[in-house]
């Protein structure tokens, strides 16, 4: 028996292999690029672990979340061990859906107006958010691509006008409601086994690229806190990009720690910021979460490594 990872990247894939390999544990590599499987027979034993992203389609890997759904759905019909089964992989690859689970949990999200429709963008951005700043990204993101803050009607009309304009793969985007950090920071809340680990501050001052994997490192992205916010002399000292914390509100980590476990989600990685008045806006939800090497060497901690001991522990449960 073996653990199964499912993925498509292989970059993203290297820092779990080292855990496992350093955990001595028996594991498989399910690259769900393309493949052939034989429904009519029943999936190899052990535990699977679904790591696909919604930004697949970014490395030529177009129906790589399509095909693993189907995966999924064999396997789940088989009665195998999946961590991160079919509705999981649901809210990974559409923030409509992550934002209606939200709100069923109680968990507030930035206001968000769906759109389907390059050109009815500019007219639902006047008439929903009435030229206030707006946030416009894909339902299928991933990586902060193609998220784009516009301050004004103006900027968002040129924008879809122009030759720049990105298409979301789906063919849905998102008009969000800008938020606005005072201290220029958000935070990411990591879950393993559907239960807290740690969570990251992440400095957004300099502008925020969304994922904090080395292996997606990107120099184009936005956050809800929007880049250049706080001026220079505002920042007393440096601080560092990525900072690993110990904790966060009790009542907002049980309100997570039971919407994980009402969708399935057993690893994940929750993104929220607060405004000027403090409230907590949850705008992201991802399934496919990476860490931080830098600030996990300076807080001494290792989330593949407690990833690796549950996927093992969930091993020997079967075994």
């Amino acid at each position: 028996m073996h653990i199964h990872v499912i993925h498509e990247n292989a970059a993203w894939l290297e820092p779990l292999a080292k855990a496992l390999d350093s955990e001595h544990l028996p594991w498989r590599d399910w690259h769900l690029d393309r493949g052939v499987f034989d429904l009519s027979q029943p999936p190899p034993a052990g535990v699977f672990y679904d790591r696909m992203s919604a930004s697949s389609h970014t490395r030529d890997h177009r129906y790589a979340a399509e095909l693993t759904a189907s995966v999924l759905a064999w396997l789940a019909g088989h009665g195998r061990r999946v961590v991160n089964g079919p509705r999981a992989l649901d809210l990974e690859i559409s923030k409509a859906r992550q934002y209606a689970a939200l709100a069923a949990a109680g968990i507030r999200a930035p206001r968000t107006v769906l759109v389907a429709g390059r050109e009815l963008l500019v007219g639902a951005a006047d008439r929903h958010f009435a030229g206030e700043p707006v946030i416009l990204k894909p339902n299928r993101g991933g990586k902060g691509l193609g998220v784009r803050l516009f301050h004004s009607a103006e900027a968002l009309a040129a924008y879809v006008a122009g030759d720049d304009f990105e298409a979301p793969v789906d063919g849905i985007h998102l008009l969000q409601q800008y938020i606005r950090s005072p201290d220029a920071l958000i935070t990411r809340a990591e879950f393993i086994g559907g239960t807290f680990l740690y969570a990251v501050e992440v400095d957004t001052s300099d502008g925020f690229e969304l994922c904090p994997a080395d292996a997606c490192q990107i120099g184009d992205a936005f956050c809800p806190a929007g880049p250049g916010e706080i001026a220079p002399e505002q920042i007393v000292s440096p601080r560092a990009k990525f900072t690993i914390i110990d904790g966060i509100d009790a009542a907002l980590q049980a309100r997570y720690e039971a919407f994980l476990a009402a969708n399935g989600i057993e690893v994940a990685g929750i993104e929220f910021i607060r405004d000027e008045t403090g409230g907590v806006y949850t705008y992201d939800v991802n399934t496919n979460t990476n860490y931080n090497p830098d600030a996990e060497r300076v807080a001494g901690r290792s989330a593949m490594t407690a990833l690796a001991r549950f996927l093992g522990e969930e091993l020997a449960h079967l075994r």
